[in-house]
């Protein structure tokens, strides 16, 4: 029998350029958006009260912006960066473009943008990813700019 263990990629197989489209897409809810909204002590009305909500700009409840953004990054984790990251370094860019909204489904995608070895950490190296959120009809929902530091092969534990 082989055993196959799902990984990330290691710094040497990430090629600028490359866009990955990270599937299946996540539908946030209701519930998700009150519990995410509620367990990080964001109790901003435009997420928790529909009421309140219903008379704003968009007449409905918004999803929680840093649920949407963790939910962005979050689904690139099995297929990039399980098991072959050293260390988030930073976000920079980060936009939320168009509302998501309780039913709308989150489908993610990230660009490598750009790497170069660490000038101070060997074996490791720094990746720049363009990570990019779409709801099911297609609209931007949130972009982010991260900052990466990965295992070369050669180098990982």
């Amino acid at each position: 029998m082989t055993d196959v263990v799902q990984r990330g990629l290691y710094y040497d197989e990430l090629e600028p350029g490359t866009r990955y489209l990270h599937r299946p897409g996540r539908t946030l809810t209701e519930a998700d958006n009150v519990l995410f909204s509620t367990l990080t002590m964001n109790t901003q009305a435009l997420h928790l009260d529909a009421a309140w909500s219903a008379d704003q700009p968009f007449g409905q409840r918004l999803v929680n912006s840093m649920m949407t953004l963790a939910v962005l990054v979050g689904a690139s984790v099995t297929q990039l960066t399980q098991g072959t990251i050293v260390a988030n370094l930073g976000f920079t860019e980060v936009r939320f473009p168009h509302p998501l909204f309780h039913g709308d489904t989150l489908y993610s995608e990230t660009v490598v943008v750009a790497k170069r070895p660490s000038s101070s950490r060997p074996g490791q190296g720094v990746v720049t990813l363009a990570h990019t959120g779409r709801n099911q009809d297609g609209a931007v929902v949130a972009e982010a700019t991260r900052t990466v530091l990965f295992w070369t092969t050669e180098a990982a534990p």
